[in-house]
């Protein structure tokens, strides 16, 4: 009896003891476990901040995307810009057509060939056009700061037109989106009215927090005109007809001077 609780109590020391050692050996595993990926985290870092470093000596137009340290390093991606450029050049006309007095330049776009474009393209144009327009009109400055005459100054004028037509085509397309979605000529909408004074205006729709015939602010607006203003009225557009014609007489009668005294000049076709 005495054998057996002795060799029971060997058996359970030398368990506890196992128990022990497979206890010390997980911890010294888990100890490894850690280091090592802690190790391998810094060591990526590092390689990622070096790499950056090399990217950015190399070319300014790359940068390194934003990864984890989990993620491989060799992640990169380019960011496509215009052509590079150093300080304020853009602003100025190329070096070729300094000292110039004429530059050619083409023809304006036309809203026939802007309608031809996608939405893509006439967004990069409006840029395009705008950077333009920027450059000329610092050079019509310092030529008008060196009291010099700009070289060919039509080439602002060309831009101009280009911008407003492109600006036509947008608004275009945004109203037959919105009469094909909505059904609305305008963005907002709205009716023509005739005010107090007989004068016809687009008058826009708001939104009021309680009834109209319980507002006092839109009882006191009056789309009417009053059977009094009538004659006014009359007059008003008499007074336009005749400012109207006394200039286009004002313009004929300087144009038969200009011919009395330049017999060989071409009078314009009214």
């Amino acid at each position: 009896m005495t054998g057996n609780v002795g060799w029971t109590t060997a058996k359970m020391a030398a368990s506890s003891s196992a128990g022990r050692v497979l206890t010390l050996c997980k911890q010294f595993q888990n100890v490894l476990r850690i280091s090592s990926a802690i190790n391998t985290q810094h060591c990526t870092a590092n390689l990622t901040k070096y790499q950056s470093h090399l990217y950015r000596e190399k070319s300014p137009l790359v940068s390194l995307s934003r990864f984890s340290p989990t993620s491989s390093v060799g992640q990169c991606r380019a960011l496509h810009t215009t052509i590079s450029k150093r300080g304020l050049d853009e602003f100025f006309d190329l070096p070729e057509n300094w000292g110039e007095s004429t530059v050619k330049s083409g023809a304006p776009w036309t809203a026939k060939q802007l309608r031809t474009k996608s939405n893509e393209d006439l967004h990069k144009l409006w840029y395009v056009l705008l950077k333009e327009k920027n450059m000329l009109l610092t050079l019509e400055q310092e030529a008008r700061r060196q009291r010099v005459q700009m070289p060919s100054p039509e080439r602002l004028r060309k831009v101009e037109r280009s911008l407003i037509r492109l600006e036509t085509v947008v608004n275009e397309r945004e109203t037959a989106l919105r009469l094909l979605q909505t059904g609305q000529e305008k963005g907002r909408p709205g009716a023509w009215r005739r005010n107090i004074f007989g004068y016809v205006y687009w008058y826009r729709f708001k939104e009021y927090a309680i009834p109209w015939y319980m507002n006092r602010r839109y009882k006191r607006k009056r789309f009417y005109t009053p059977h009094f203003v009538q004659p006014h009225i009359r007059l008003r557009i008499e007074k336009h007809l005749r400012e109207k014609a006394r200039k286009a007489n004002l313009e004929k009668q300087t144009q038969a001077k200009l011919k009395e005294k330049f017999p060989q000049m071409k009078v314009p076709a009214s």
